[in-house]
């Protein structure tokens, strides 16, 4: 392999040629060759991967780099398609331009539809999607989502979370599909297999190996951004018999199912760091399972498991790490490297083996065949087809968790009806974490259509629907000149966003439960939908309302709720995870879970109700 057969491939893109992915038996001879001609500097290179705003693309040139990623809110400084294949088709063409010229992967977390990309199809996040049950909707959604990264030149997602959540105070718990490991195995299997199966693939990446979900209450270890975490990077604490039968079963069907790319957790099983566990990383899931693609690290992560640098790095690759993601210190990370194998303290055949796994994965995916990004999929971002997509996402996804039979559905004639919530008209809120930068945030922060948008939409009148944040509509009148009484008030409670452990919960709280009542002494009827990336605390606050509704986190298409608030289309959606009475009942023991009653959970895993169905829980003693 050389840089004539790359100047071939690019002039086969160009002239809109497709090549074919290569036989096994050829992949195996490439790889095996241009392994060959590498030197140590180089091998140590493809290892990198490093974030987009701690190099320029020289620095790939100079280092050999094998991958460079996008972070959360990791946009260029124009963020549209145009700027965005400006800056990863740099990236790309200065890997070319080194001696061997190993194109890069580009990499984003992808974890609901592109949302780093401005005008992406926001999808509703997993715990959402777990709620629907529906496969073929996640083979779509991952189909959509490769489609508009690839658009933009990023070839690696880092997505989906199979994480089995067992603690809902886990800030992560949005990004699992759920508590029961069929459903994660089944969803998350068919998203990967969309993302890398459509007209345009994409490298899907099963994450977080292992047991991420199932980490202890108050063993973490980070404190990023001086945030008590509480779950995330914790210490899983079980033997290795519920290892196996819960949290591994969805890696060993993203094997199968062709997952050439895993990336590593952040925390532990019984104290030791999984970064640094070869019984996990090698005899477990390279031989055991024989996973053949490779393992990359997590953000930063080697600085996680050993405080001095260097033995981090050999704890780390001995251990069986073969792509490390040290977004800020390339030029550190590979000297170390390299001094590491030079003093026998990694063998190179521990080098060859990740090389070889990172070389082999790029041959199958044909990144040597066409490097570059295209232009023409620029049309494919946000068509309608794709928030047709994402709304019947949200459509599934909301689950009707009380209805006092009568409620629901509004008719679209209804004289009066009034909105309140921050969260009913803003996009940031009802999209949440990774959506545009890490953490997420509130407001306008990209194309979509809010929920009170939905609403405005369903009735054609302006004079029907009224909206204050705040539930304060004293200011509307009746005929005679009063204080107007609405025929049904819907107050939308949001979770401010967060991501990993910024977002561990101690009480599972949600702010503005005053809104009901405000709203309630203006409304016949109330409606409550919660955003919320995970089961918040409601139970004592249940009687307000005439129906309550779980809508998760349902990104860009908000008029997928006001389908179901008009019944245009019907609530399918069923609880992915139990939802407690109070925080006192977590974890819940899932060997012996309490059934109903008091001592069970509020509204147990897979409850669903329809409009035509009356259900609220009874009251239990305080």
């Amino acid at each position: 392999m050389n840089n004539f057969t790359f100047l071939i491939a690019i002039l086969m893109l160009v002239a809109g040629c497709q090549t074919a992915a290569p036989a096994v038996d050829s992949v195996e001879t490439e790889v095996e060759a241009l392994l060959a001609q590498m030197t140590l500097e180089e091998k140590i290179g493809q290892m990198t991967l490093i974030e987009k705003d701690s190099l320029t693309p020289a620095d790939v040139t100079d280092f050999y780099l094998g991958g460079v990623l996008s972070g959360g809110g990791g946009s260029p400084d124009v963020n549209t398609p145009e700027g965005w294949l400006a800056m990863t088709g740099g990236f790309q063409e200065a890997a070319l331009a080194t001696r061997l010229g190993i194109p890069i992967l580009y990499g984003s977390d992808a974890v609901h539809g592109h949302n780093n990309l401005e005008g992406a199809t926001i999808f509703p996040h997993n715990i959402g999607l777990g709620a629907t049950g529906n496969a073929d909707l996640m083979r779509e959604i991952g189909r959509v989502t490769a489609l508009e990264a690839a658009a933009t030149g990023v070839n690696w997602n880092f997505a989906p979370t199979v994480a089995v959540v067992r603690d809902i105070r886990w800030g992560r718990t949005y990004e699992s599909y759920g508590e029961n490991t069929d459903l994660v195995t089944e969803l998350g299997t068919a998203y990967l297999s969309g993302l890398q199966s459509g007209a345009v693939m994409m490298l899907g990446t099963p994450k977080h190996f292992l047991a991420d979900g199932g980490t202890t209450y108050g063993t973490a270890t980070a404190n990023i951004m001086e945030t008590d975490f509480l779950l995330d990077r914790g210490d899983a604490q079980f033997d290795e018999a519920m290892l196996r039968a819960v949290h591994l079963p969805p890696y060993q069907a993203a094997i199968d199912a062709g997952a050439r790319s895993i990336m590593v957790s952040f925390s532990s099983w019984n104290g030791v760091k999984n970064h640094a566990n070869p019984a996990l990383l090698t005899t477990m899931l390279k031989e055991e399972l024989n996973f053949a693609g490779f393992l990359v690290s997590d953000w930063d992560a080697l600085s996680e498991i050993a405080p001095n640098h260097y033995d981090a790095v050999v704890l780390g690759i001995n251990a069986g790490l073969d792509m490390i993601m040290v977004p800020y210190d390339y030029e550190g990370f590979t000297q170390t490297a390299i001094k590491a194998v030079e003093n026998g303290d990694i063998e190179i055949e521990r080098i060859d083996d990740a090389v070889r796994r990172i070389l082999r994965v790029k041959m199958e995916i044909g990144l040597f065949d066409n490097p570059l990004p295209t232009e023409d999929l620029a049309a494919q971002i946000g068509t309608d087809d794709h928030r047709a997509l994402a709304r019947q996402a949200v459509q599934e996804s909301a689950v009707l968790l009380t209805h006092d039979g009568e409620v629901l559905p509004l008719a679209i004639d209804t004289p009066l009806i009034f909105v309140a919530g921050e969260g009913a008209d803003d996009i940031g809120l009802q999209s949440g974490g990774w959506t545009m930068e890490w953490q997420g945030r509130a407001g306008d922060i990209t194309l979509g259509t809010t929920i009170l948008e939905g609403i405005e939409a369903a009735v054609g009148s302006d004079e029907q629907v009224h909206y204050d944040s705040q539930g304060r509509f004293a200011r509307i009148k009746d005929d005679e000149g009063n204080p107007a009484v609405a025929d049904v008030g819907v107050v939308v409670l949001a979770e401010p966003p967060y991501a990993e452990g910024v977002g561990d919960s101690a009480d599972l709280s949600i702010d503005d439960l005053e809104l009901i009542d405000r709203v309630g002494e203006r409304s016949q009827k109330v409606v409550v939908i919660i955003l919320s990336g995970r089961p918040v605390m409601i139970t004592d606050h249940l009687d307000a309302a005439d129906a309550w509704i779980a809508a998760w986190l349902p990104g860009t298409e908000g008029q997928g709720l006001a389908d179901l608030l008009f019944g245009s289309a019907p609530f399918q959606g069923s609880l992915p995870v139990s939802w407690p009475r109070s925080v006192d009942q977590l974890p819940f023991d899932f060997s012996n879970m309490p059934g109903e009653g008091c001592e069970g959970p509020l509204f147990p895993y897979g409850h669903s109700l329809q409009t035509s169905d009356s259900f609220v829980p009874a009251p239990c003693p305080s």
